[in-house]
This record gives C-alpha cells, sequence and structure tokens, in this order.
C-alpha cells in the first residue's frame, strides 16, 4: 500500500507541476487538459526551450570578457551574423547579409510579388548589456517561423515575410543610432558612411575591413522600394516596469518619443593646477559641470524656462513634466591628467519627449542657455547635433492585429482571461523608428522584471519568451 501511495503522489506532481509553475511565473490560470494541448499546438519545444536557449547562446558572443558588449562590425557582432543568419536557415528562410551587415531571412509565401512584411530588431548592445535588448525580437520571430516550416504552413502564407537582424541600434561605437535600419529606410544619405568613431576610424572603414564594398552606390541599393513592403512588426522587452505592475507578460505600442543626441564641447584654457589663481582661470570642466546642473534642472523643470515667444506654440509646457528626460551619458576631458586645468571638456547629451515640437523649443532654449553661461565664463562651447529621431505613431491598424494575437496567445496558454492587453507608449529608442518613414509599423512589448534594461540584470521569463513567440506565431497565422 506505501509504494502505491508513493506511486500516486509521483504520478499528481508529474502531472500538475508544469502548469503549476507556468501559472507562477506569469500570473495565468492554466486551464484543464493543457499539457495535451501544449504538446500539440503550443510547440513549446520551439517558441520555449530552443527560443530561450538560443537567447542565453546569443548572449555569450561578446568583445569583452566579464561582460556583455557588440558593438557595429566588431569580431562578436560577425560571429553574430553568423549564428542568426544559420537560424533563420533552419527555420527554412532564404539567407542574405547586406552591405550595411544586417542580416535578412526571407520566406516568400504563395506570392512573391505581394508587399512584404518586415520582422525585424537588432544584434548590437550597449557595454555591459543585458541578454534580451534586441535579440529577442530576432529569436521570437524566427521560432515562430521554424513553427510554420515544421506543420507545413510556411509556403502558405499569403504574402512573403522577411526578418531583418538590424546591425546597428544603439549607436555605441559611432554615437548614430539606427545605422542598419536608417540604411534600409532610406532616412540617411550615403555621407553616413564618413561617420567616425572615438578613433577616426569611419562607417566606411569598417566595412572595408569586412569585406564590403563601403562605396556610396552599394549604400543607397540598399533602401526598400516603399511599394514593396506591406508593414514592419517589432517584438521588444518593455525596458519599464508597467507589464510587471499589471501582471501581464504582452503590451501594445502607441507610439515612441522623439529624441536628440547632441554632442557639446566646452573649451578654455589649459593650465597648471597649482600655479594658475582661481580668479584668472578659464576652467571648461567647471563650466561644463555648470551646463549639466543646468540641462538637469531645465528638464526637471521646463515651464520654469520655456519662454513662450513663438518658439514653443501649440504645445504645453507643463505636460512635458511627465515624458521630457534628459541624459549625460558621457563625459571626457583633455588632456585628462590630475594636475592639470583641461583645455576641452566633451560631453554627450540625450533628451527624449513626446512631443517634436516641445522637443525643439527645449534644444532651443538650453542651447541659448549653455552660450550665455559659457560666455560668462570666458570659456566657448560648441553644440552638435549628433542625432535626431521624430517621435513616431503606431498604426493604429496593425496595433489592434496585434493586439488580438497578443490576445490569442494568452487565451491559448490561459484559457479565458478578465485583462486587457495594456497600451503603451516607449520613452525609449527602436528600429521601428527608422522603418516608420518607409511603412507602417507596429510593435508588441514584453514583460521584462523590474523594468530594467540596458543592464546584465536585464530578465525575461522563459514563459514570457514563449508567450511573446505564440503572439507572433498568432500574427502570422493571419497572414495564411
Amino acid at each position: 500500500m506505501f509504494i502505491i501511495r508513493v506511486c500516486f503522489i509521483f504520478f499528481f506532481f508529474l502531472c500538475i507541476l508544469p502548469s503549476t509553475v507556468f501559472s507562477s511565473f506569469t500570473g495565468l490560470q492554466m486551464r484543464g487538459g493543457e499539457e495535451e494541448e501544449i504538446g500539440k499546438e503550443l510547440f513549446p519545444d520551439i517558441l520555449r526551450e530552443e527560443a530561450v536557449s538560443r537567447l542565453d547562446e546569443l548572449g555569450q558572443v561578446s568583445d569583452a570578457d566579464g561582460h556583455l558588449e557588440r558593438t557595429f562590425m566588431s569580431p562578436a557582432s560577425k560571429k553574430a551574423i553568423n549564428l542568426v543568419q544559420s537560424w533563420m536557415e533552419d527555420a527554412g528562410l532564404r539567407t542574405w547579409v547586406d552591405q550595411m551587415g544586417n542580416v535578412h531571412g526571407r520566406a516568400e509565401g504563395m506570392n512573391t510579388h505581394a508587399e512584404a512584411l518586415l520582422i525585424g530588431s537588432h544584434l548590437d548592445t550597449v557595454i555591459d548589456a543585458g541578454i534580451f535588448d534586441g535579440p529577442l525580437g530576432i529569436v521570437c520571430a524566427v521560432s515562430a517561423l521554424k513553427v510554420l516550416k515544421i506543420s507545413g504552413k510556411l509556403g502558405n502564407l499569403t504574402r512573403p515575410v522577411e526578418v531583418i537582424a538590424f546591425s546597428d541600434e544603439e549607436g555605441v561605437r559611432f554615437q548614430s543610432t539606427f545605422l542598419g535600419s536608417a540604411a534600409i529606410a532610406g532616412t540617411r544619405p550615403a555621407s553616413a558612411l564618413q561617420i567616425s568613431d572615438k578613433s577616426g576610424v569611419t562607417v566606411q572603414d569598417v566595412l572595408k575591413e569586412n569585406s564590403f564594398d563601403a562605396t556610396e552606390a552599394s549604400y543607397l541599393q540598399l533602401k526598400y522600394d516603399p511599394q514593396s513592403v506591406w508593414g514592419y512588426v517589432e517584438v521588444h522587452i518593455e525596458q519599464g516596469p508597467v507589464l510587471e505592475s499589471v501582471g501581464l507578460p504582452l503590451g501594445v505600442v502607441k507610439g515612441i518619443a522623439g529624441q536628440t543626441r547632441l554632442k557639446v564641447t566646452v573649451r578654455g584654457t589649459q593650465g597648471h593646477a597649482g600655479t594658475v589663481p582661481m580668479s584668472m582661470r578659464q576652467d571648461p570642466m567647471t563650466a561644463a559641470a555648470e551646463l549639466i546642473v543646468l540641462l538637469e534642472t531645465m528638464c526637471k523643470n521646463p515651464a520654469d524656462f520655456i519662454s513662450y515667444d513663438g518658439h514653443c506654440n501649440g504645445f504645453s509646457a507643463e505636460s512635458l513634466a511627465g515624458s521630457l528626460v534628459c541624459t549625460v551619458g558621457e563625459i571626457s576631458s583633455w588632456p585628462g591628467a590630475s594636475n592639470v586645468i583641461p583645455g576641452q571638456v566633451t560631453f554627450t547629451v540625450d533628451l527624449r519627449t513626446m512631443d517634436d515640437m516641445a522637443r525643439e523649443a527645449i534644444i532651443f532654449e538650453i542651447s541659448n542657455r549653455m552660450y550665455q553661461t559659457c560666455e560668462r565664463r570666458s570659456v566657448s562651447c560648441i553644440i552638435e547635433r549628433k542625432h535626431d529621431a521624430e517621435a513616431v505613431v503606431c498604426d493604429p491598424g496593425l496595433s489592434s492585429e496585434l493586439k488580438s494575437a497578443a490576445n490569442s496567445a494568452l487565451k491559448r496558454v490561459a484559457g479565458e482571461i478578465q485583462e486587457k492587453v495594456p497600451v503603451l507608449m516607449s520613452g525609449a529608442g527602436h528600429d521601428a523608428m527608422a522603418m516608420s518613414h518607409l511603412t507602417k509599423v507596429g510593435m508588441l512589448f514584453v514583460r521584462c522584471r523590474g523594468g530594467i534594461s540596458h543592464s546584465p540584470a536585464e530578465h525575461v521569463l522563459d514563459d514570457d519568451v514563449w508567450i511573446a513567440g505564440l503572439a507572433i506565431l498568432a500574427f502570422l497565422e493571419t497572414k495564411l
């Protein structure tokens, strides 16, 4: 009798444990008889286990020891390109790498001449990155297409579907985001090839080193014909805490904040740290410190600074307080010795808000005040605009389709649900911003723990990876 009871307990836990664990991770209750459906319809072996394994594997491809770092055309990025291309081929896709290092995988479907659905995200990372920012969207899309291949439905797509792993979204090396997606969208001129990094190496130099043509002609040929594209979809981690706070794994994005990056160079008079009297110094470091504090104060309280003199008509300065953010991410000095008053200080500014007109007004005002401060301190100030991206409104129709797909994915794993898939704004930039100049765009956000991103602490639950893959699969099934 004792043996029978032990066997019964073992069988009981074997049957209910998977659904119990799943429910604890997602906050959703699985319906009875789920085990059989999981095996037949939800493809956990591909959309969960294999997808998570691939994210982990890609997360080990780094140019640095001890942390994840994979920048444009680095040795690690080339390894990542080969890895992703092999996964695309495994999914039955025709693959190629274009002249900017973007990796493409395409399923032609039944009508090769129809407008194509593009799905993408980026392969590059920030320094000391997490493993989900960018690769999650690539892996989920490839996994969903692999399911269609295994199911014998890949050839039944009514329009071509192309997955693109973009080569540079973060802009770490060249301080110019969207190098990969902007080339395809046609938003950058061929002069982008002459953008240089801190060492003076240009984009063109790096491409040639990696056996790409890197000519103006080859660059301009990357632009897609808008008439050949139906729309663009991107899956990305939220990089914020909203989805976790409402207990749901997916959300639909309704828009993306506009962004401007500035490079501020302050020049003074270089001198000996011990011999130049304080009253006679033209110190660019202290001037830069005042400029940075000014920037922070203005972005915290924009209504106290913006003057309504024709530069900010059409928006409320008070409304900026909820969406305006400003960040100084880099600062350097020359010659950078402890016993020398520096001759030059350079720092970067990242400024974002949902309203493009408001962003221009803020830049106008902060620039004027920076110049005034530098003049008062007898130092020179040069402000360069290194990057601009207009705010993007996602296509309502495409967003509605993605919302239905997200709901379908949740119902497939949990049955009837009471919660509605939330609609969110994105404060972070995405390749969808560049692609919006080519075609209509839509985005799905995936819950991330604590809203943490751009950090090794970045984390997405295995089951949330699964549900994201199911959502893309449900979306693709509407194209059969």
